[in-house]
């Protein structure tokens, strides 16, 4: 081997650690500011996302706007900052909501929910559980109240509280990857690359 083939490795192999190094800090870059992945783990927004779906988060989608309602977002749970939970904005600073026999009504209105899911038929009373019931409240500004598309299954505002502006990480954009490890092992390909709405 001629001392001209040794550069020439030498200078491939250095190539592709440069390239390696350059595109490790990159990924790190878009991850510390830009887009996050997280893994669904619960069934509490189904039918819109799916145990075991793979989503990227946008973490500068509120930069320069707010949270709208029917956005899905992720944020810290406020009584256990460290946890990270993911639902739908039903209502935004300002908004006046209620829920009556599992209907919401929004500043009056009611809401037309094409994406939500019931696991039961049976309502709770208000003095039960706040499920299915609760008086019209005002959403202070700084916060949003959210509640989970499958609305039997979810534990949400319903039951803790807004969610501060503060806690919000960033906006759900799309199912990079899904697979169902239930019973049936089975890759969902039908849901590759699927916008979250």
């Amino acid at each position: 081997m001629s001392q001209e083939e040794v550069v020439v490795k030498k200078n491939r192999f250095k190539d592709t650690i440069d390239s390696i190094v350059v595109a490790f800090v990159v990924a790190m870059i878009i991850r510390a500011f830009f887009i996050q992945a997280y893994k669904i783990p619960s069934g509490s927004m189904l039918n819109t996302l799916l145990i075991g779906d793979h989503i990227l988060v946008n973490k500068v989608a509120y930069l320069f706007t707010k949270p709208k309602n029917g956005d899905i977002i992720v944020f810290e749970y406020p009584l256990e900052p460290e946890k990270d939970f993911i639902k739908r904005v039903i209502a935004v600073p300002g908004d006046r909501i209620k829920m009556v026999n599992k209907k919401v009504f929004l500043n009056g209105k009611p809401l037309n929910e094409s994406y939500t899911r019931y696991e039961s038929e049976m309502v709770f009373p208000e003095y039960m559980n706040p499920r299915d019931n609760f008086e019209e409240i005002t959403i202070p500004k700084g916060y949003y109240f959210v509640m989970g598309d499958n609305r039997d299954a979810s534990f949400d505002s319903r039951f803790w509280g807004f969610v501060p502006e503060k806690s919000i990480k960033g906006k759900a954009l799309i199912i990079y990857w899904s697979w169902n490890f239930g019973e049936n092992f089975e890759f969902r390909f039908n849901r590759l690359l699927k916008l979250i709405k």
